[in-house]
């Protein structure tokens, strides 16, 4: 099953030297009947890009409690079996799972990063997250211009370049 984990570029770095992210549980983002229900015109492709979309903003989050971490956000795109793999959709947390078992860096598919000509604006919004996710409109205004930038994709063995 495709889930998408929120990282950052110092949690990447320690997920390829130990050859596992974790620890687990890890919380990610996948195509959950939630996401299917609230999305339902969707096809494949929406559904994972959205539960992506939301992945990235998890990002924002993990940047936020790490003012050190190069402000880009890391989603790992990893494939991990269905029965490590719980729902756990909360309110606008349509594609929230709980992974349980070992991701090992062989289960990355890929990865999507921010170019760094999106750091301003994710450095920003990295700020702005919190008070956004309390409802916040002008905070969100700051992170909806992070999420305007478009995640670049890099093959399993370019991760180590970043």
């Amino acid at each position: 099953m495709r889930v998408y984990l929120p990282s950052t570029i110092p949690h990447l770095a320690r997920a390829l030297a130990a050859g596992e992210v974790g620890p687990v549980p890890l919380s990610g983002y996948a195509v959950t009947p939630a996401l299917r229900e609230w999305y339902a015109e969707g096809d494949t492709e929406e559904l994972e890009y959205a539960a992506m979309a939301a992945a990235a903003r998890a990002s924002l989050r993990l940047l936020a409690e790490d003012p050190e971490a190069p402000p880009r956000r890391v989603v790992l795109a990893v494939e991990v079996p269905e029965g490590d793999v719980r729902a756990e959709a909360a309110g606008d947390e349509r594609a929230l799972v709980r992974v349980s078992g070992p991701v090992r860096v062989r289960d990355i598919a890929a990865g999507h990063v921010d170019d760094e000509r999106a750091t301003e604006d994710v450095r920003a919004a990295a700020l702005a997250v919190p008070a956004a996710d309390a409802g916040d409109p002008d905070a969100e205004f700051v992170v909806d211009g992070a999420e305007g930038h478009e995640l670049m994709w890099f093959a399993t063995q370019e991760l180590a370049d970043l």
